[in-house]
């Protein structure tokens, strides 16, 4: 049986203080998230980024 093993892919997140709030962006995807804490955001943006990869895969997006 032969398989082909994707290597895992990797995504720049850029995290800003926005009063209150970190706002974690992921910059090849366009998916945004926040949190009260610069851990929670970028918790936040790494589940996003995963459920978009869910929903979308990542076959249109450039190597």
């Amino acid at each position: 049986m032969n398989r082909t093993l994707s290597s895992p892919r990797r995504f720049t997140g850029i995290i800003t203080k926005e009063k209150k709030w970190y706002v974690a962006r992921c910059v090849e995807l366009g998916v945004v998230s926040q949190g009260r804490t610069l851990q929670q955001a970028k918790d936040n943006l790494q589940e996003a980024v995963e459920l978009y990869i869910e929903s979308f895969g990542t076959s249109d997006l450039p190597a």
